[in-house]
């Protein structure tokens, strides 16, 4: 999240900052998407598939309640829940604080005004900051999920569809066009010489004039 709490000072920290990120970020984002994409098949396409094919339900239907059961399971179990463990652990916080720190961490907003485990009085500290390490961690991945589950839905797809770029079908019939036209004339050359290749390699006759033939058969 990036909640500026904790950052280098030294100029070579800067610097193993910056390379740090450079190599950490775009492998993060690989990670994740590797992750969520393994995820995603046992968690929203086969239960799909599955009450599709067994209940005979409509599949676009099914995609709707099980994405709308997906999203408020994952705002219960990272959103609401968190904020409430949250709000009794950390002493200034309340509930609204809590969630709402909760919302900034896993959209990766990351503001930095709300940190936990930062009192003095915090026990179990490091075992503390491991363990909300592991629920951003985990949090990231389910709201990715979810994401990846909405996108697929078949009236999402239409939408997003609006703000494709369409291609102009003149533009494509002409160069398929074009495309047939070089392809018909480059056969044509390749026919025509190999018609000359032919006639070059026949091996020469002597053709005999009709006349000697007539002749030659009257005596």
């Amino acid at each position: 999240s990036g909640y500026g709490h904790t950052v280098p000072l030294s100029d070579g920290g800067k610097a193993f900052c910056i390379i740090y990120s450079v190599i950490g970020i775009p492998f993060t984002l690989l990670f994740l998407t590797a992750v969520v994409q393994r995820i995603i098949v046992y968690v929203t396409r086969r239960p799909v598939l599955y009450f599709h094919i067994r209940w005979g339900f409509s599949k676009q239907i099914v995609a709707i309640i099980h994405a709308i059961v997906l999203g408020f399971i994952t705002v219960s179990f990272f959103f609401l829940i968190p904020a409430a463990i949250f709000s009794v652990l950390e002493d200034d916080w309340n509930f609204l604080e809590s969630f709402y720190f909760c919302f900034i961490s896993l959209s990766t907003i990351g503001l930095g005004d709300y940190v936990p485990g930062e009192g003095y009085n915090q026990k179990f500290r490091e075992l503390y900051k491991i363990g909300i390490t592991c629920y951003l961690l985990l949090g990231l991945i389910a709201m990715l999920v979810v994401l990846e589950t909405f996108c697929e839905l078949h009236e999402l797809k239409k939408f997003r569809k609006l703000f494709y770029v369409k291609k102009d079908k003149e533009e494509d019939q002409v160069h398929i066009m074009e495309h047939d036209q070089l392809s018909f004339s480059s056969i044509s050359d390749q026919a025509a010489s190999m018609k000359d290749d032919q006639k070059a390699n026949e091996p020469f006759v002597n053709s005999q004039s009709p006349t000697s033939n007539d002749s030659s058969l009257n005596n």
